[in-house]
């Protein structure tokens, strides 16, 4: 368990990185509360990014000045008229060697990133099966139905291996960090995978998580070319979601490109030529310039460390308090849960739910906040939709704080939810709630 002065400590030097990104530091003191830490390091945010805008005013969209490289922190960057070349040198946000990775294209967000690589693959695959796990990002999967029309999606109802698929054609694998946990770890159980592209978006792992790597040994034993996609909102800018970064890195250790239905070189092409023409070229602005040192690698590691402690305990809270109220769990990132309403629910009276939790619990002084996205350092409520069964939920995004505060906040969650609820039946199983 990790106290509030260890905490407060912690916090401190990730103030003492952010603040000495700044040319012009600012006076930074050790916090004395969490409401302290949360607010002088988004106040250190707003230093950086509004001098990066003062000391960068002639890197324009045009590029009609300053004809070498521009810089932010550690990255390099190099382009003509609307980024549509954009070039980065820098640190790689992965934990991955140089040599593992052919190319790794920057965008501005991580959809933009996956929306790219979908359609490039249009031109180098054609039409292909794309199986995706139960409960991939809601998104992507809108995205696939309305605007990629070559692939046929296929969510898998039993793991990787044992479902009966269609007559053979291209095979392609996305899989997704939000999926569940069970699901996540029998795919990389499968032994015959048979399949021509995996893309794994990474987007809730830390970048350096040991899950990334074995995913992609599983696909070397396989020799199946592999494209990582990442938003790097989430988690790579120490809670700040510092600006919309996204990025698809494709990795060595497939097949040779001119072996297989997938030229890894071909659609690295296409990707690119994609991010052009949909303008979705990364901003240099986003990049946070405090990343890439080993200080910051470590003060990532311990952050999502303590997210996960958080969410196992919370995840241990609601299956003892909640008996059968909690609708998953166990997500294949353990960085945040699901709790179903005893009715079913729309979008909107989802989101309106979400909003009460975190306002009454804000009221009562604890730090949760309602706020669509994860990674924070305070717990965040938001509307949620389970594709698994068909219906709205709110999600509980579990924070980096100090142990024994969050498990208040999780108590305070777990008892406002059953207390707001309807009278419950009998479990169908332990991760999914049914009323009556």
């Amino acid at each position: 368990m990790e106290t509030l002065e260890t905490y407060l400590d912690r916090k401190y030097e990730e103030l003492e990185l952010l603040n000495g990104a700044l040319k012009k530091p600012l006076t930074v003191r050790r916090p004395e509360s969490v409401a302290e830490v949360i607010e002088r390091k988004f106040h250190l945010a707003a230093a950086l990014k509004a001098e990066h805008a003062l000391n960068g005013w002639a890197s324009t969209e045009t590029a009609w000045a300053q004809p070498d490289r521009r810089r932010c922190g550690p990255f390099e960057f190099s382009y003509d008229y609307q980024r549509a070349d954009l070039d980065v040198i820098g640190p790689s946000f992965y934990r991955l060697e140089d040599a593992d990775v052919d190319a790794c294209i920057y965008t501005s967000s991580g959809m933009a990133a996956i929306s790219a690589l979908l359609l490039a693959s249009a031109r180098v695959v054609g039409e292909a099966e794309l199986l995706l796990l139960p409960g991939s990002y809601g998104e992507t999967v809108e995205l696939i139905d309305l605007h990629a029309r070559h692939l046929r999606p296929l969510v898998l109802d039993k793991p990787l291996g044992e479902a009966v698929l269609p007559a053979r054609r291209a095979r392609m694998l996305l899989l997704d960090s939000c999926a569940a946990a069970e699901d996540f770890a029998a795919t990389l159980r499968c032994a015959k995978p048979g399949l021509d592209l995996v893309i794994f978006d990474t987007t809730c792992f830390s970048s350096g998580s040991g899950r990334i790597r074995r995913v992609i040994d599983w696909t070397r034993r396989h020799r199946i070319p592999i494209v990582l996609v990442r938003s790097h909102t989430k988690l790579d800018s120490l809670g700040l979601e510092y600006g919309r970064l996204g990025s698809a890195a494709f990795v060595r250790g497939g097949p040779a490109d001119t072996t297989g239905r997938v030229s890894v070189r071909n659609l690295i092409g296409e990707t690119r030529v994609a991010v052009r023409l949909f303008g979705g070229a990364a901003l240099p602005a986003h990049f946070p310039p405090y990343a890439g040192s080993r200080a910051y690698r470590s003060l990532t590691d311990r952050r999502i460390a303590a997210m996960l402690q958080n969410s196992r305990r919370t995840a241990r809270c609601f299956a003892g308090e909640l008996a059968c109220g909690s609708a998953v769990l166990h997500f294949a990132h353990g960085l945040y849960v699901t709790l179903a309403p005893a009715r079913a629910l729309d979008e909107a009276q989802a989101r309106r739910l979400a909003a009460e939790l975190s306002h009454d619990l804000t009221k009562v002084g604890l730090p949760l906040r309602h706020a669509g996205s994860f990674g924070f350092d305070f717990g965040a409520t938001e509307w949620s939709y389970d594709r698994r069964h068909e219906r709205h939920v709110v999600r509980i995004a579990v924070p980096d704080l100090p142990t024994a505060l969050w498990d208040e906040v999780a108590l305070a969650a777990a008892n406002w939810w059953r207390a707001a609820q309807a009278p419950k039946r009998a479990c169908a199983d332990k991760n999914v709630i049914l009323f009556q």
